[in-house]
């Protein structure tokens, strides 16, 4: 298996996907070199860590995996602890709700989870799916990037393709690991589970009417003017 849901953005500084499903220390070691991969952004919980892990030993020792040149950086944001609730998502317009919840909340969870990109390193940055906590930060990266709204959107939806496969395999690994999950749980016909262009219109245009220019949010949740003015250069 490998990282799914995967594709570049902002030039190619910033890869976005799911997690590494099924990666042993060989493929591991090759994913991240076929990708050029300078930093890893993992925005899952602990919990989620623990279930699919990244091949490294985070005391640098005999058993790591992910090379020294690769900065493994942890940004957990857990949805089911930060802001709204999953069960509670039935529409698009709930579900781009969901995700202002977050950077309304958190906005330095979005500003940590670029800043490697600001320095100059390849990023990958992902979630379980790559597709909410993956597709905020990708989405006010990209606009960052000066990329348009249309853009966000298209990529943001492109998730939709991919989810079948994406859910199918989730659904088995925690199957394994947590017997007692419900197979309802990944139902696709969940909105939770689902990336309608809608959500992430709806997230745009609150966010913008919150928090208006994009670089100035990033600026005011962390990152330097320098940084700041890195991820728009690396469009």
């Amino acid at each position: 298996m490998a990282v799914l849901n995967l594709r570049p953005l902002a030039g190619g500084r910033i890869l976005r996907g799911s997690q590494p499903f099924g990666l042993d220390a060989a493929a591991t070691s090759g994913f991240l070199a076929a990708h050029g991969i300078q930093a890893i952004v993992d925005l899952r919980s602990e919990l989620e860590r623990s279930l699919v892990p990244w091949l490294v030993d985070d005391d640098g020792g005999p058993a790591a995996v992910v090379p020294p040149a690769v900065e493994l950086i942890h940004n957990p944001l857990d949805p089911n602890a930060i802001a709204g609730s999953l069960q509670a998502v039935e529409t698009a317009e709930d579900l781009g709700e969901l995700y202002l919840g977050w950077v309304r909340i958190k906005p330095e969870w979005v500003a940590d989870a670029l800043r490697p990109v600001a320095r100059g390193k390849r990023t990958l940055v992902h979630c379980s799916l790559g597709k909410d906590r993956t597709g905020v930060v990708s989405a006010v990266g990209l606009l960052a990037a000066g990329g348009t709204e249309d853009q966000v959107v298209a990529d943001y939806a492109a998730t939709t393709a991919n989810l079948p496969d994406v859910l199918k395999i989730m659904a088995e690994t925690w199957r394994l690991s947590v017997p007692s999950t419900p197979a309802e749980y990944f139902s696709p016909d969940l909105m939770i589970l689902q990336s309608p262009e809608a959500a992430m219109r709806h997230f745009l245009a609150g966010f913008a009417q919150e928090f208006g220019d994009v670089r100035g949010f990033l600026r005011d949740a962390g990152l330097t003017a320098v940084e700041v003015e890195s991820l728009e250069n690396g469009a």
